[in-house]
């Protein structure tokens, strides 16, 4: 979908749209999975359990924070990502609102 054509739709729709895009790579899912389990991971940490190069980690992590479902934080040298509970929420409203809707219009 091309940006000129994001007006068609909700706010709401767009908001889903662009949350889905982080979590449509397998990769983007195990760092979310991972940082959930941790009080602030450091991008090494993460890049060693879900067995990914470093660079390669970095790159997602920039991905998913610039959605807003991580915040972060430095402490001494290392930066620690931690989930944004906030904005996990809110994915998870859209998600539910999308299944409900669609579930009523077509059962």
């Amino acid at each position: 979908m091309g940006v000129s054509k994001r007006f068609l739709h909700s706010v709401q729709v767009n908001q889903l749209a662009d949350l889905a895009k982080v979590l449509s790579h397998p990769a983007r899912i195990s760092i979310l999975n991972y940082i959930g389990d941790c009080e602030g991971c450091s991008c090494m940490q993460i890049s060693e359990k879900i067995r990914l190069s470093q660079p390669t980690t970095s790159q997602h992590l920039q991905v998913i924070k610039k959605s807003g479902l991580l915040k972060s934080k430095y402490e001494g040298k290392s930066q620690l990502y931690t989930i944004h509970k906030e904005k996990l929420s809110t994915l998870k409203g859209l998600f539910h609102d999308f299944f409900e809707t669609t579930e009523q219009k077509c059962c």
